[in-house]
């Protein structure tokens, strides 16, 4: 059977800007002399990927959750149900709820969660396809939020979400 080569010589699985944004919150993290983890639902475990594709990011990231399957999403890392009831499993309300479980469900000391709609079907009027959330937290902190709409394929979207979920750690951690 011939060998298969997935990626090129010197090719990295993730894009340079993903790596260095890695890169930087790792630094922050160690700096400040914390661990790191992250909830998942969309990117299905790439923002934890993304962290540990970083030479020495086991002095650093902790754990992640990946919750996929919807009642995962709604009831994870002790979300109570009936927010995800009244504001359904793709929302602030419930990205928030799984940063702050994270903290609750480990030892870091800064956490990050995301969840959203990469398609190409989910997503609704108030939050369409392309819709994502992050929250990120330290520890004794305060809550950091965002919300996307980002446009191009599955892949793209959750690429995105990655950049974006490195982007509210990173400001959470200054």
């Amino acid at each position: 059977m011939p060998k298969t080569v997935l990626l090129e010589t010197g090719a990295t699985l993730f894009p340079a800007p993903l790596l260095e944004a890695s890169a930087r919150v790792l630094a922050a993290a160690k700096q400040k002399g914390i661990r790191l983890a992250a909830a998942e639902t969309v990117t299905s475990g790439l923002v934890s990927a993304t962290l540990t594709s970083v030479s020495g990011a086991s002095e650093v990231f902790e754990r992640g959750f990946v919750l996929y399957h919807a009642s995962a999403k709604a009831t994870g890392l002790g979300v109570p149900e009936a927010v995800s009831a009244a504001h359904g499993a793709v929302s602030a309300e419930v990205t928030r709820g799984l940063v702050l479980g994270v903290l609750e469900h480990s030892q870091a000391g800064a956490a990050v969660a995301i969840t959203g709609y990469a398609g190409p079907g989910g997503g609704n009027a108030i939050n369409p396809v392309g819709t994502i959330f992050v929250a990120a937290a330290t520890r004794g902190g305060a809550v950091h939020e965002q919300r996307h709409v980002f446009a191009g394929n599955r892949d793209q979207v959750r690429l995105e979400a990655v950049r974006a979920a490195l982007a509210v750690l990173e400001a959470a951690l200054a």
